[in-house]
């Protein structure tokens, strides 16, 4: 699409571009000043006619007659019309003949020069955009030159050959890497222009000269910041260095490292980096949500409530509206009736639960209001509380349905489980989900024969159905059944989806059953290791277990019972082998 690429799009009729009546009023108010103006009753007429043109859907005319108009009477806002006008008919050419022409006329116009190299960029001609973009830093003042380059990656974002515009740029803008206030910005838009391009050495490079050249500067630290990597760690230096010099150092940047932190499972180096942040800003809302959702993931919920609470009052304060607040609000809601709910205060976690009012949370919330139901000897109740959802959007009733089943089959209710799906398949015959959710269902009611048929319909539907695959080989493992079928039902499995450690573990667990123990305990480490999960640590426990390494499979088993200790695998396993813990 031919339109500005900076995130903003071309408006119809820009707020700045003045209907052809006003614009015959300013110029009669300039014709009292200045009796040489252009604009007479035949050019008003041209205008007239280019816009009754363009109203009425043809823009080659419009474009043409409005820029004949600006050329004659000289007026900017004529060129910047005829020049929307062009990118809205999606006529490239047009809009950059409009561009530069506007540029010609109007050469110390910083929005010429901005119109003309988002055109070229649009038009992925990258090697004429040196001008206008050497004009464009050129025209912006000295102290707005920083936001200005940090602008220049996303407006060559579009660019075919991204090493071409990486190098452009920097020999465009020469003068600029060493100058005292510019360096640092310069050198953190090289640093994204040579990531955008694959030359992650070159961006780590960039912006150590970025930190170089200005030691305060957070723009070559935010470079580094994408760039760490342990392979890199010179990229995560420069971020530790520029926080602990800092003072205090910026809390976005810092919540952002915290987020790469979090992402690579570095949750005590996170803890850590949120109080620090936390100290520094007390009121920082945003740190108060994330440090309190760590601190009920480590099993902190003193703390994790009065983090919350802290970000619930902050949020009050502040009265922020939007998206990012709706989700934040809904996260901390959902944060605090999980409290409750261990505290056993189904009331106080139901009356968290009731003030989310994101849509996107809102199924989440109701189905968890619906357990709590349930918990309560009110199922039906918690069935209508899912049915009375709104539906929103496709796919919301769908929604429903497999909420209701997944309450259903909470509460073991399979039977009726099994019968709403089945009046959905009549509905959808070919629903893949649909046809899975009843195989596992109708494997809860002991019905295998009829499991193995619908999961083999799956499969016979969708030849790349993991899921499928898995389901049905680890059934024939668990009943200790024609298991060579079996183990090659699950390398199927694994071949989709190498990476899945409750494949791996379904792996794991037919090779014990296969009598290959020390095959077994190696993938089954690696699942455990890969995903702490309850069945997965029965099937771990186990094995250990009967190869003589008692305490371990006990301590094993042990966390297995924190993570879950309703997990029927294991609390089955733990019964069989009469394991008291």
């Amino acid at each position: 699409m031919l339109a500005p690429v900076t995130g903003q799009t071309a408006p119809a009729v820009p707020a700045s571009v003045k209907s052809p009546a006003a614009t015959l009023q300013d110029h009669q108010a300039k014709e009292a000043e200045n009796p040489s103006s252009a604009l007479d009753a035949q050019l008003f007429y041209q205008l007239l006619i280019g816009e009754i043109s363009a109203n009425a859907g043809e823009p080659a005319p419009a474009v043409s007659l409005i820029l004949d108009a600006a050329k004659k009477t000289n007026d900017a806002q004529l060129y910047q019309r005829a020049t929307e006008l062009a990118l809205q008919s999606r006529s490239g050419e047009a809009a950059l003949q409009a561009a530069r022409a506007w540029k010609q006329a109007h050469p110390t116009s910083i929005d010429a020069s901005r119109y003309t190299l988002q055109i070229l960029l649009a038009l992925n001609r990258v090697s004429e955009s040196a001008e206008p973009l050497k004009a464009l830093v050129e025209l912006t003042p000295t102290m707005e030159r920083p936001q200005t380059f940090a602008a220049v990656p996303r407006l060559y974002a579009r660019a075919g050959d991204k090493k071409l515009a990486a190098t452009l740029v920097e020999q465009t803008l020469a003068p600029y890497f060493s100058q005292p206030g510019t360096a640092a910005p310069a050198w953190a838009m090289a640093g994204r222009l040579r990531l955008a391009g694959g030359d992650t050495a070159g961006a780590l490079d960039a912006a150590q000269r970025g930190q170089a050249a200005d030691a305060q500067a957070e723009e070559p630290v935010l470079v580094a910041l994408e760039l760490i990597d342990p392979k890199r760690p010179q990229a995560e230096a420069m971020v530790n260095q520029y926080l602990a010099r800092a003072t205090p150092a910026s809390s976005e940047l810092r919540m952002a490292y915290v987020r790469h932190l979090l992402s690579a499972e570095r949750y005590t180096n996170a803890l850590t980096q949120l109080q620090t942040l936390i100290k520094e800003n007390p009121d920082f809302a945003q740190g108060w949500l994330v440090l309190g959702s760590l601190q009920l993931q480590e099993n902190k919920p003193v703390q994790a409530e009065t983090s919350l609470k802290r970000y619930l009052t902050l949020a009050e304060q502040k009265k922020t509206t939007g998206d990012e607040s709706t989700r934040g609000l809904a996260q901390a809601f959902f944060a605090l009736a999980q409290i409750a709910e261990k505290r056993k205060d189904l009331t106080g976690a139901d009356a968290w639960l009731k003030r989310i009012e994101s849509p996107e949370a809102l199924m989440q919330a109701q189905m968890r209001r619906a357990i709590l139901l349930g918990q309560q000897g009110k199922l039906q109740e918690g069935l209508q509380l899912i049915r009375d959802l709104p539906e929103l959007k496709e796919g919301d009733e769908r929604s429903k349905l497999m909420g209701q089943v997944t309450l259903l089959k909470e509460f073991k209710q399979y039977l009726p489980a099994y019968e709403l799906i089945g009046q959905a398949i009549i509905q959808s015959p070919s629903d893949i989900e649909l046809i899975y959710e009843q195989a596992m269902t109708a494997e809860k009611l002991g019905r295998l024969d009829e499991m193995e048929t619908l999961l083999r319909r799956v499969i016979s539907l969708k030849p790349d159905y993991h899921a499928a695959y898995n389901a049905l080989g680890y059934s024939l493992a668990d009943r200790n059944v024609r298991l060579p079928e079996a183990k090659i039902l699950i390398q199927k499995a694994v071949a989709f989806a190498p990476t899945d450690p409750f494949i791996k573990d379904s792996l794991g667990w037919v090779e014990f059953r296969l009598g290959h123990q020390a095959e077994a305990l190696r993938l089954l480490e690696a699942a455990f290791k890969a995903r702490p999960d309850s069945e997965i640590a029965a099937h771990l426990g186990e094995v250990l277990w009967s190869m003589g390494q008692r305490e371990r499979a006990q301590a094993i088993w042990k966390e297995g019972r924190l993570l879950n200790p309703e997990n029927e695998t294991l609390l089955e396993t733990l019964k069989r082998l009469r394991i008291k813990l």
